[in-house]
Parts: C-alpha cells; structure tokens; sequence
C-alpha cells in the first residue's frame, strides 16, 4: 500500500505574519499527531522578518521599526513561551510620557485610554488644554448624552471624540496617540477597527470619559495610567527584530524551505485528475538579490547556494498571502475580483526612522519617562512639525543605556505627510536636529546617526475597514486553500499580525484535512 504524500502549502512573504502563519502550519499538526505539510516560504527581501528589522549601532543592537509588543495580547508572548523566549522577555524600564502642547513638553495626565480622557481633572491640571477647553471636556461629564443608538455603525475616531469632548483633546492628545500608532489621521481612521472600546462607548447614552474609565484599556507606550498592574509592553533582550530571527531558525529546524530573494509574480489554478485542483506560483528572482537562496535556513535574512534560474514554479495545494495589500490584489486578482478590488484600494503611510547616538547632557530638557510625541498641528519656528515622536531609547530599555552616550530615535511622516521623502538623509537629519534643538533644548550634535525609511509601511483604516475585510475573507476563504494575512486586515501591531497569520495557517490546515492532494515540488529552479 502506497503511503499517501503529505499536501504541500506555500507562505508567500516572511514578515512576522508569514512566518507565523508558517508557525502554525508545523506545529498544530504536531501537536494533533498528525504530519505536518511541507512548507515553503517565498519572501521577496534577501531576508526574513519584514519590518521587524533591527542594527548594529553604536556598540549595541536597536531595531529599526516596532521596538515592543503589548504585553496583554497573548499573540506574541505566547509565541515567544513556544520559542523557549519566556526568559528572554523584557519590560520598559520607565513609564510615562510627554507631549508638545501649549508650547513646551507637558506629562501626560493619568487616566487615558488610548489618549481619550477618562478623569477630568488630570487632564485640566496638566495644562495640556487651556481652562476654557478644560471646561469643554468637562461638559461630558454633565451634560446627558443618549448616544447615537446601536445601528449608527462605524465611525472616525476623531469624529466620536471630537463631538463629545471638542477638538483641542483630538488634536493634542487622541491623534498624537492613535494616529500615531498607525501613521494615520483620526479623522479618517475607523473606531471600529482601531479602537473598538470606543464605539462601543459612544453607542451608549452617559459620559463617554466614564464608560471608557470602566473598560480595560489597550496599553499606550509608556502612558501613565492607561494599564492594568504590570508590565504595558515587552521586548527582547536582543531586541524586538530578534523574534523574527528565532522564529525563522525554528521552522528552519522543522524542515520549512526558505526562498529568500524569490517574488511571486503570479497564483494560477491547477486543474487535477481527480477533479480538484492546486495551485502553481510562478516565481521570479528580484533585481536586488542576486544571489538567491532556495534553502532551509537557520536565521533570518540567512542565505544559501545561489540560483542560476531566474524564474520558476511552485506547485502547492494551498496557498498563504502574507503580503502588503496591493501585492495580494494582483495575485487574487484572477480568482476573486471582488477581494483584490478591495485590497487594491488600501492606503499606506511611509515613515522614516532617525536614530542618533549623542553626547551625554546634551538633552537639557528634563527626559521624562519613554519619550514625547508632537502633534501634527505643531509648528515650530514658523513651520509644521516635521518630527512626529521621539523615544528614549536606552531608558525605556535600560540594557541598551552606555555611559558614554544618550540613545534616541525620532520618528517623521504620517498619512498626507511624505515631505521626509525630498530630504536626503543629511538634510532628514539636520532637520530633525534642528527641531530637537526647539523640543528639547538640543546642545550638541550626534556623534553617530541612522536613517531607516519605511516607503508604504502602514495600511491605513478607512471608516467602514472591517466590513471591507470581511468581504475579502468571504471570497477568498471560497477559493480552496487560499488565505490571507498581515497588517493591512486586523490590526497593524506584531500580536495582531501573529494572529492573523495563525488564523491564516489554521484555515489553510482545515481545507487540507478535508481532502488534501499530492505533495508539490520547485520545477525550473535547483530545489
């Protein structure tokens, strides 16, 4: 009796949504007794990890992108305990932040839930508003409100907070804030998709500062007052970009195949004669990469024998989508129009990531907990801010804190605002130099500097976002053994990407169980 071949599945893109989607494929088969498929995972970059990035720089490694992970979401330390990680987790070492507002860096008050007020009189004596805008807020609190009614639906943030606690709180405290953990503008961002908590808040009559005073918050980096007891966000001691790295070692150990420097150009159907069907990706090796590895590799960005094949296929029986959105409209595009319509018209944000290694004292302002951030109506010497936020690196991690110089990362652009784009990295740098001159009485110039852009990095949630996934995962989810991961669907941070990508490998898994076909091999490549 011949042994029936194990299915094979294919994760296009090795960000932490892939690799995750990939996680899952391996083990919950594992953990059911059952084979697991073999897996491959196509990333286009010549490493794996996607944005989760980090550098050597100035005698210690930081990361280039996300350096945390909220620690209540299970997602992610749950994969790190998976990982053998658990002793490798790491909490911030200070709490609290500052904003610009009213002219100089101001504490945030106690009591905000992802920058929304929850107590009236932190936020009026922190001088973040002016009294007369303090009194605004203050009617929430004594004027009856019956609430929109439940079939109101979706709306911006900044439309639900604006209307009940005024302007002044959305432009200096809830967009700084949100906005800023998606790049975006909260008055085009949708509450539904980024703060639940308070949709459902503002579908109720009463206070809105008291019903989201009695929700547990989501966690704001370094926010006063915003947790429950312990520790708001972890990372690791080889820094956030490390998970990335062991994950890709541990697939790797677990037989996942890796082709690094490999761009899918195109998913077509497969007809078998069965009558079901597989599916062939046809692979191209990328211009940036000319050495591209089709290998089992032992950590990210790790690469092997070079390929002397330019092009070739994949024949899989199912398929994983963890890319950008636009790059999955163009593969979904012959098989569910609707889907690939939709992904089509997500929007993205660039930002750039400015790191700087500065003499010690050369920031004179008092550096209070993890850093500030700075609204985008800010002006500064007679133009808008550039400089969105700036962390204290190595005292929000104090494993990277040295004697002999102050860490920091200053982060610029959003949504609407690309004008880092047409700034080299010299004049990106001396503008923000310049603008810490202003922030933070700047006294010294950097000894060292790091500019990482970040071009399309962030989907932005338009009102209406989760009614439109949903519409994506209805279509694809009736293709076969096709599903789809990553920031653009749930939840832009690294538990949300984690478990979209699981969710992902789960449906792909289930597809399989009903009926999986003939395992699927590289053809017109060396593997």
């Amino acid at each position: 009796m011949t042994a029936r071949r194990r299915p094979t599945v294919a994760v296009v893109g090795g960000g932490i949504a892939g690799l995750a989607a990939a996680w899952e494929l391996v083990t919950a088969a594992e953990r059911e007794g059952r084979p697991s498929p073999v897996v491959h995972v196509v990333e286009s970059d010549d490493r794996t990890g996607g944005k989760l990035r980090s550098t050597p720089f100035a005698g210690r490694t930081v990361d280039l992108a996300a350096d945390a992970f909220l620690a209540r979401r299970p997602e992610a330390t749950g994969l790190c305990e998976e990982l053998g990680l658990g002793d490798q987790l790491v909490a911030p070492g200070a709490a609290g932040a500052s904003i610009w507002a009213r002219g100089r860096l101001r504490p945030m008050p106690d009591g905000l839930n992802l920058g929304v007020p929850t107590r009236w009189w932190p936020l009026a004596r922190s001088g973040i508003l002016s009294p007369a805008e303090s009194l605004r807020v203050a009617r929430d609190l004594v004027v009856p409100h019956r609430g929109p009614g439940p079939d109101a639906g979706d709306r911006s943030v900044g439309a639900i907070v604006g209307g009940r606690l005024g302007r002044p709180v959305v432009e200096r405290l809830v967009d700084p804030l949100i906005g800023g953990i998606n790049a975006g503008g909260v008055d085009h961002l949708s509450a539904a998709a980024t703060m639940p908590v308070l949709i459902a808040a503002a579908h109720q009559p009463g206070s809105l500062m008291h019903r989201l005073g009695r929700v547990r918050s989501p966690g704001t980096p370094g926010i006063p007052g915003t947790t429950e007891p312990g520790p708001a966000f972890y990372s690791l001691t080889g820094g956030t970009a490390d998970l990335a790295g062991q994950l890709t070692a541990a697939l790797g150990a677990r037989g996942v195949v890796f082709h690094t420097g490999r761009r899918v150009d195109a998913v077509e159907r497969r007809p078998t004669r069965s009558g079901g069907a597989r599916w062939q990706l046809s692979l191209y090796t990328t211009a940036s990469d000319t050495s591209a590895s089709d290998t089992n590799v032992s950590g990210a960005g790790a690469s092997g024998a070079g390929a002397e094949d330019r092009t070739g296929t994949l024949d899989v029986d199912a398929v994983v989508l963890g890319v950008p959105a636009a790059e999955a409209a163009v593969l979904l595009a012959p098989h569910a129009p609707v889907a690939a319509g939709i992904l089509s018209t997500v929007e993205y944000a660039s930002v750039a990531v400015v790191t700087l290694s500065l003499p010690p004292g050369s920031v004179r302002a008092p550096m209070r907990g993890t850093g500030f951030l700075v609204p985008r109506t800010t002006e500064l010497d007679g133009r808008p801010a550039l400089v969105t936020g700036c962390t204290y690196l190595a005292r929000k991690w104090p494993h990277l804190a040295r004697a002999d110089d102050e860490l920091v990362r200053v982060s610029v652009g959003r949504d609407g605002d690309r004008r880092h784009h047409d700034l080299d990295d010299d004049e990106l740098t001396a503008r923000v130099v310049a603008e810490l001159g202003r922030l933070v009485d700047l006294a010294d110039s950097p000894v060292l500097v790091d500019v990482t852009r970040w071009d399309r990095a962030l989907p932005q949630y338009r009102v209406g976002h989760l009614i439109r996934v949903a519409q994506v995962e209805q279509e694809v989810g009736g293709l076969g053994g096709v599903a789809v991961a990553g920031a653009a669907l749930r939840g832009v941070g690294i538990p949300a990407c984690i478990g979209s990508g699981r969710t992902a490998g789960r449906s792909v898994l289930e597809f399989l169980a009903a009926g999986s076909g003939a395992r699927g091999g590289l053809a017109g490549s060396p593997v």
